[in-house]
């Protein structure tokens, strides 16, 4: 796998870690989750790109395994594996992932490795003086792929996705949909948990604001240390998974996002 600043891999469809994610295109409108635009046409299975990609975000998610469980254990000399120190770390190696994940356009890849991401988050996030900004901002993007990848279109903008020529086939399958599920009510359920019961929360007020901090001001990603905010953002997450698992699945998620939200406050 190329290092960071090296040149990008065959065909120049892999952007370098060091470079940032592309900026979303006029035709994916203003997506306040800032995701970078998907190219045109899915990755051809078994193709030097899809290898590609798939090789980088294993070797991303792995390194991400590696540093959680440095946390926990002492450094050794010559070590070059640094354990998180914050859930806000832990998050701008997610960000990366989910970028290049989204700019493949592969649903293929995207499904079941954000399915992978949405279930280690339920593990970090109880691991970490909670992050809200940090926290909900990849809950929020993970919202709208999931959403997206279940209706075959932009949530937001409705443009087709990519992969999705022949109808809903290349979407989830009824065991992805129970899994991101699962996934939605045990997060849903842990956030309420962790900023209820946090004597610390993590001090994001140096954190370099992004256009996700500040794109939408009627959007849960302007943040502010209000218990009630942080009660009305915690009711948000995967409001629009909900959404669109209750039309695919046809069960309780078919309630609004109040009705489904978990019961108590932050705070």
């Amino acid at each position: 796998m190329a290092d960071a600043g090296q040149s990008p891999g065959p065909g120049g469809f892999f952007p370098p870690e060091s470079m940032p994610s592309p900026a979303p295109s006029n035709a994916s409108s203003r997506s306040t989750v800032l995701l970078p635009h998907p190219r045109k046409k899915a990755l051809l299975g078994g193709s030097n790109k899809e290898d590609l990609v798939r090789r980088y975000v294993e070797e991303q998610m792995a390194l991400i395994s590696r540093r959680y469980v440095k946390k926990y254990t002492e450094a050794m000399p010559g070590d070059d594996i640094v354990g998180y120190e914050s859930m806000s770390d832990v998050c701008k190696d997610i960000h990366k992932i989910i970028d290049v994940l989204w700019l493949s356009g592969t649903p293929s890849l995207q499904i079941p490795f954000l399915l992978n991401i949405a279930s280690d988050l339920t593990k970090y996030v109880v691991s970490f003086p909670p992050a809200p900004r940090a926290t909900f901002s990849v809950l929020r993007k993970l919202d709208h792929c999931f959403a997206s990848l279940l209706g075959g279109e932009d949530v937001d903008t409705r443009e087709p996705l990519p992969g999705f020529e022949n109808g809903l086939r290349a979407g989830m399958t009824t065991t992805d949909m129970v899994r991101c599920r699962s996934s939605v009510e045990q997060t849903r359920v842990l956030m309420v948990e962790v900023l209820s019961s946090a004597e610390d929360v993590e001090d994001e007020s140096d954190e370099p604001q992004t256009e996700t901090d500040t794109d939408a001001p009627d959007d849960p990603a302007v943040w502010t240390e209000d218990d009630d905010r942080l009660h009305m953002d915690v009711a948000r997450v995967y409001e629009k998974t909900l959404v669109q698992l209750g039309q695919r699945l046809g069960d309780v998620f078919g309630a609004t996002p109040a009705q489904t939200a978990p019961a108590g406050g932050c705070g």
